[in-house]
């Protein structure tokens, strides 16, 4: 990536809209790189949901008089602007849940706890989040079904020959995440699709790493489920989305049940309501889907193109700055189109935890530890590695700090 690839935005304009990056600590400004984790939430998306608090605060669904129709309107209009921002076919396709974890729940237990058998095959990779292994690993035991993981190969990347071998006829569901948290590897999602279909398996794309930084089309992709969080695009913690092919969300059963998510109830039995609400029990995240249509607006703005590119291009220069360090080892794949905007890596004699710590007192804020992939580092050999990780508002400079930090490390450890 040259220059000219972080140029073509005004991060300056865009940190601006980010009073949180103001702030200092001991004098030193804060460094932010731990999106991954959570990005932080510009102006417009905290005013929209500080709007919808002082104006027209009442619950959806449920009321008459017009705060309650406001409301619901806003509501059903954040499924409508989700839907279309990732290309799915009307908000009947799009369920909000908590988080990605949630999502992943929901289609675990509602279809996966009914349909599978013991015989059947559950298909994952080596670099799941937790989201996605434990609650397989969960369902597989409670129903006798075999989980399976595709391979990671030493590059990082997945073994799409040992995918192709692992996906049989016994194959139910294919569940792979996206963008990798921890190696930042991006994965082939519609090939790893393809595959599951061709042996009549369902796939469920974990997207928690890839929504908030790239385009993502579910109908080009043809994912059966896919699943992302809103505190990672920009959004409001609390809500995540689960995107679902219509035939599919209708044919399934809820798993959670309550008011709002019912369409008749008598003393002997009880029928849902329509797609997606019979997913969705009780008071909604009506302030947080607010939060989130302001979010998608606001990422839109700038161009998922253009975030991409961004992100894409920080990666790419932390890549080089760290391998260029004889002591540093990263790890995933080298930097390029299949790498996502983080890199985890670790610095020989020093514990991430401890680099973590050090970086702290330089107000430069990372994450280490397992990322929840702990099946992943033991592969890799690792206890833990320290993971930076980019969005729209971050700059060279701030890289160039995180590099710089490392020798107050190797001083201390020396």
């Amino acid at each position: 990536m040259s220059s000219q690839d972080l140029e073509s935005l005004d991060v300056e304009a865009i940190r601006q809209q980010f009073p949180i990056l103001q702030r200092e600590f001991d004098g030193q400004q804060v460094v932010y790189l731990d999106n991954a984790a959570t990005t932080q939430t510009p102006d417009p998306v905290v005013n929209a949901m500080s709007d919808y608090y002082r104006e027209y605060n009442a619950n959806v669904h449920r009321g008459i008089h017009h705060l309650s129709q406001e409301a619901s309107i806003a509501y059903e209009e954040a499924h409508d602007r989700v839907a279309e921002f990732i290309n799915a076919d009307g908000r009947e396709e799009i369920v909000f849940t908590k988080n990605t974890t949630e999502a992943e729940n929901l289609v675990a237990y509602s279809w996966g706890l009914n349909e599978l058998e013991p015989g059947d095959e559950i298909v994952l990779t080596e670099m799941e989040h937790h989201a996605s292994l434990v609650t397989w690993q969960q369902i597989g035991k409670r129903t006798g079904a075999d989980v399976k993981y595709i391979q990671v190969d030493e590059t990082g990347r997945l073994d799409m020959d040992h995918a192709r071998e692992l996906i049989t006829d016994d194959t139910e569901i294919v569940s792979a995440v996206h963008v990798s948290n921890t190696l930042g590897t991006v994965n082939p999602a519609a090939e790893l699709t393809e595959i599951a279909h061709e042996h009549d398996a369902f796939s469920f794309l974990d997207g928690a790493q890839a929504v908030p930084n790239r385009p993502v089309d579910v109908d080009a992709i043809d994912a059966d489920f896919y699943a992302f969080s809103g505190h990672k695009m920009a959004g409001p913690t609390g809500i995540g989305v689960l995107y679902g092919k219509r035939e599919l969300l209708e044919e399934m059963e809820p798993y959670l049940y309550g008011g709002g998510m019912i369409r008749k109830v008598t003393f002997e039995e009880s029928t849902w309501g329509d797609l997606p609400w019979k997913f969705e029990p009780g008071t909604p995240p009506i302030a947080e889907a607010v939060g989130l249509h302001a979010a998608v607006d606001w990422l839109e703005e700038i161009g998922m193109d253009r975030v991409r590119t961004h992100e894409e291009a920080l990666a790419a220069y932390a890549y080089d700055r760290l391998e260029a360090e004889d002591d540093v080892e990263i790890y995933g794949p080298e930097a390029g189109s299949d790498r996502g905007g983080l890199v985890s890596f670790n610095l020989e004699g020093v514990h991430a935890h401890d680099l973590t710590s050090i970086m702290n007192d330089h107000t430069i804020a990372v994450r280490a530890g397992d990322h929840c992939t702990q099946p992943l580092h033991d592969k890799l050999g690792v206890p833990a590695s320290t993971r930076a990780s980019f969005y729209v508002y971050n700059t060279r400079e701030e890289v160039d700090e995180l590099v710089a930090a490392l020798e107050d490390a190797r001083q201390l450890f020396a």
